[in-house]
């Protein structure tokens, strides 16, 4: 074990440009070992940090994969595709992996199944690593067979060995072939293994609804959401976004509050809240919700990344990229809101000193000038003028005191008869019963 000594003469500088100073100093073999030391712990802090802000995604490029028991994923996409012979007595065995099997003879082809994409490839038990299961084969003499899906194959998966025999070159080879019926098949292919990727956390599921899957499915994120994508992105009108998170109940708990980052990280004003960011786990009957309300700050011509890590205790973190366009700058919600309560607090002290003013005004003219009724009203002559003006005469303006005793008299003059209406009287006619 090596031992450091420090004094105040032995330093470690972090530029170049100091070197000369240090040359300088008596203690050079202190000073050498302490910029060792310190070399070391930055490379460890340097990697202690990358390790945890790293976030592995797991995301297979076809449905040709599978979990192994441990849960890693092993992606055999490379894989699809290789033809795997076995010679047999007049006719042979071709596994196309990932593909289908049948065999070949003189009479032509018998299809064993097709591997579809509901992804029949799961981890095996014991001896065998993995189990591939190819369905739908040819239905002559099969009509009946397992569930009537014609001739089916089970592949079983060897990793880097074959226990009856020997496999000529690198790609591996069908160690045995044995058959059930004439209706199915079972094959022991031989192959060298593909590097196991993180471990996923299986039934985890993210999507834009509580049974959906759009974003993560199965612990393993879907293609689209790995990266930014521009035909992914959501549109500058949509401010609001939620997304339910589902996981199997006994080992919801694991997952903890997710991580929001954006890049880069000035011109989108994001807000995340929701059941998910209090750390409450969800389950496959009741979802957790993050919630994102996300505002464009600045114009971008590319969409903004919303990358998103939702750690999992024991498990590589999950990690799922979301794109925002931002094709012109939003207003704030909150200033069209500011902006009412503004107009509401001015028609409120204009409307209470327009009141205030008409009582003192009211106030003023009869108390002072000695006005009644209506006369006293503040503004009452300017409005009977304007509405003379508008009517265009003065019939029906406003009349003053003095012209109601001239009104009197022109109606009394109005119901007297006139002369030629009054009946002449005659003194020699006589009416009987008259007085």
């Amino acid at each position: 074990m090596m031992t450091f000594k420090l004094n105040a003469q032995c330093f470690c500088p972090f530029s170049v440009s100091m070197r000369k100073m240090v040359t300088r100093l008596k203690h050079w073999e202190c000073f050498s070992s302490t910029c060792s030391l310190f070399s070391f712990m930055i490379l460890i802090a340097a990697f202690l940090l990358q390790a945890l802000g790293a976030a592995s995604i797991a995301i297979p490029s076809s449905n040709c994969y599978a979990l192994d028991n441990s849960s890693h994923l092993v992606d055999f996409s490379s894989w699809i595709g290789k033809i795997f012979e076995y010679e047999e007595k007049g006719n042979d065995l071709v596994v196309r992996f990932c593909k289908d099997v049948e065999t070949r003879s003189n009479t032509g082809y018998v299809d064993f199944g097709r591997f579809d994409k509901f992804n029949h490839f799961v981890a095996g038990s014991r001896q065998v690593d993995f189990v591939q299961r190819y369905y739908g084969g040819d239905l002559h003499n099969c009509e009946s067979s397992y569930d009537k899906l014609g001739r089916t194959a089970q592949v079983n998966i060897i990793c880097d060995r074959c226990l009856n025999r020997q496999c000529k070159g690198e790609l591996g080879c069908i160690c045995n072939v044995s058959y059930e019926s004439t209706c199915r098949v079972i094959v022991e292919l031989s192959l060298p293994c593909e590097k196991r990727g993180p471990r996923v956390f299986e039934g985890f599921t993210v999507g834009f609804h509580p049974r959906s899957w759009e974003i993560v499915y199965n612990g393993m994120t879907q293609q689209g959401y790995d990266k930014s994508n521009s035909d992914f992105s959501f549109t500058t009108e949509q401010t609001h976004i939620a997304l339910y998170m589902t996981a199997v109940a006994s080992v919801a708990s694991l997952v903890q509050q997710p991580i929001i980052k954006v890049v880069p990280e000035e011109g989108l004003e994001l807000r995340s809240s929701g059941s998910a960011m209090t750390g409450s786990s969800g389950t496959t009957l009741s979802p957790s919700v993050l919630i994102l309300d996300w505002r464009c700050e600045k114009r971008r011509d590319s969409p903004y990344e919303v990358k998103i890590t939702t750690p999992i205790d024991g498990y590589d973190p999950i990690q799922f990229t979301l794109s925002k366009k931002c094709e012109y700058r939003q207003v704030e919600e909150g200033d069209a809101v500011r902006g009412w309560a503004i107009f509401g607090i001015l028609s409120c002290i204009c409307f209470t000193l327009s009141t205030f003013l008409c009582i003192g005004g009211f106030i003023y003219k009869t108390r002072v000038e000695l006005q009644r009724g209506l006369d006293a009203l503040p503004g009452i002559t300017y409005l009977s003028a304007c509405l003379e003006t508008v009517s265009g005469g003065g019939n029906s303006s406003y009349s003053q005191p003095e012209d109601l005793n001239n009104a009197f008299a022109n109606q009394a003059s109005w119901e007297q008869p006139s002369a030629s209406n009054q009946r002449t009287w005659k003194p020699s006619e006589r009416n009987y019963g008259s007085i």
